[in-house]
């Protein structure tokens, strides 16, 4: 499959733009034109996650994605309660921000796709517009999270220590458990993710962006229930090895979701987007016609 050349880090932060979200100031992106399609990252990583993929849908719809609160080259305000639906309320005031009024299309990953959630469930109260919804490795489901010793370390009460030490050397040791055994990061890459996460002293609120795994606990029923409930059109497109969110989570899925709609990458782990982008393309583009088909045979009858 012909590889995708990618955006070079210095390039996509020379692209990025600002808008202020609660007195904090957001680094966003966008680009291309028609229907809205919203990408939005996981931890403890940022935006730029997208870059393979980014020209690519940018030729077919108007992309939107920011660095959330506390991630990449937005700001990383210390002290602060980080929370899912904050960052739901982010995504929903960037839109606002861009006079998007559209009906919106979702592609998410790990961290991002329980921000998802919280938008399928407005979407279900009716406080939000979503046109669909595609999922990467993450944890949907807090029954089939497998958190890495790092998650599970920051979480405990040497969290904000650990999280001071936390460092590049750690994140290749952590990205090195998640990612496929063929496709693994290079030190380039590591040296970029690092940079992000870095950036603005971002180790020192990772232990407070952690709280997220025990709010999917406490959202769990409302979400799931929204995603048994919806009509909205969602696939997972998911690394199959992954050991935090790979094949055991689609098994879950398939489940609880009536007439899941899969694709299983196989020897794919944790970053389906940076590890197989052409392949994640190939099935996200697929899902879209399928909807446009969809649509035009509704028309016609």
């Amino acid at each position: 499959m012909t590889a995708l050349p990618g955006i070079a880090l210095a390039d996509w932060r020379a692209q990025g733009q600002h808008f202020s979200f609660r007195g904090h100031d957001i680094r966003y992106w966008t680009a291309g034109q028609g229907e809205p399609l919203l990408l939005i990252h996981g931890f403890p990583t940022a935006s730029w996650d997208w870059h393979y993929l980014w020209a690519a849908l940018a030729d077919k719809y108007h992309v939107i994605a920011c660095d959330m609160l506390g991630f990449g080259d937005s700001a990383k305000p210390r002290g602060h309660a980080y929370s899912l639906l904050e960052q739901a309320d982010l995504q929903q005031a960037l839109l606002a921000h861009l006079g998007v009024d559209k009906a919106v299309h979702v592609l998410a990953h790990d961290y991002g796709d329980s921000v998802a959630q919280e938008l399928l469930a407005r979407h279900q109260q009716g406080q939000f517009t979503l046109a669909s919804c595609v999922f990467l490795n993450g944890g949907l489901f807090p029954e089939t999270h497998h958190p890495v010793l790092l998650q599970k370390l920051l979480l405990s009460p040497v969290g904000p220590l650990i999280g001071r030490l936390f460092s590049r050397k750690k994140l290749a040791q952590s990205f090195a458990r998640v990612f496929g055994p063929h496709t693994q990061p290079s030190a380039r890459e590591l040296d970029d993710f690092w940079s992000l996460i870095a950036a603005n002293n971002g180790p020192a609120v990772m232990h407070r962006l952690i709280r997220y795994m025990p709010e999917r606990r406490v959202q769990r029923e409302r979400w799931v229930a929204a995603m048994q409930a919806t009509g909205v059109p969602m696939r997972v497109i998911d690394g199959a090895v992954d050991p935090i969110s790979g094949a055991h989570m689609v098994a879950r899925y398939r489940e609880l979701i009536s007439n899941a709609d899969t694709v299983l990458l196989k020897q794919i782990g944790h970053y389906p987007q940076t590890e197989a982008p052409a392949e994640v393309l190939k099935h996200y583009l697929q899902f879209r016609q399928q909807l446009g088909n969809a649509a035009c045979s509704d028309a016609r009858s």
